[in-house]
């Protein structure tokens, strides 16, 4: 059966999450829902990977299969002529035999937006800090994510995944044009339930002076979710892209 291609974006707001809950409002359920009234039949779509509740994507795969071929460019065009304004199907297009959304991603990449000045524009988009936390620091601590790890230390404790060894490639904070604007990237091979926002709260100690510049290997080699910072809120966090070997 052919399998087609989604490339998505979405403000999470609104949303418990990517997946599928129950009684809980869903992108992947709205998602399902339009494809069913489009191609007249119930059609599952499987995602690159969940995102938390309040978190967005401008980047998030997904794929689904059909009995018969479509025309993806009129797709495009129905979907987003159903969905809810605050998902948009960006791209449909057919993909290679036995591709998954999930499984044969090999790269994923995610940002998050912080202000350490008033915002009122785009404050559902970037957490706004005070103290305002030093960059410098925050990038000489984030060197340490760098390489294959276990993240257990950073991923949430009620996570069912057993298995927590993840490697990071890119892990920086970079000053945006706007003063006092700022984004942190990271990409890795994959990501634990969690594991940014994380990530990002225990930095943020770090750059406010509140915990030791070179702490990091010390809550990598713990284990322990106790002993990283507290999460930082979903609604700065963006799923930015995902790679395929297809791709390339």
């Amino acid at each position: 059966m052919p399998t087609y291609r989604l490339l998505i974006e979405y403000d999470g707001t609104r949303y418990s999450g990517w997946q599928i809950q129950p009684n809980q409002s869903t992108v992947q359920e709205s998602l399902e829902q339009a494809l069913a009234t489009v191609l007249r039949q119930p059609t599952a779509l499987t995602g690159s990977g969940r995102t938390d509740a309040g978190v967005h994507a401008r980047g998030q795969v997904a794929h689904f299969t059909t009995p018969d071929a479509i025309d993806a460019f009129r797709l495009v065009r129905s979907l987003n002529g159903l969905l809810p304004n605050d998902i948009a199907v960006l791209d449909v297009r057919p993909a290679p035999d036995g591709f998954h959304a999930r499984y044969d991603a090999w790269k994923r990449r995610y940002h998050y937006y912080i202000s350490t000045q008033a915002r009122a524009l785009d404050r559902h988009y970037r957490w706004n800090i005070r103290p305002a936390p030093e960059l410098d620091l925050m990038n000489q601590a984030a060197r340490s994510l760098l390489g294959t790890h276990t993240f257990s230390a950073f991923c949430r404790t009620k996570s069912e995944t057993q298995n927590r060894v993840c490697t990071v490639e890119h892990a920086r904070w970079v000053a945006e044009d706007r003063p006092g604007d700022a984004r942190f990237e990271i990409a890795a091979d994959r990501f634990l339930h969690g594991m940014v926002r994380a990530i990002v709260g225990t930095l943020v100690k770090i750059g406010q002076g509140r915990w030791p510049i070179d702490d990091v290997p010390r809550i990598l080699a713990s284990e322990d979710r106790r002993e990283a910072g507290p999460a930082a809120p979903p609604h700065g966090l963006v799923l930015e892209q995902v790679w395929y070997p297809s791709d390339r």
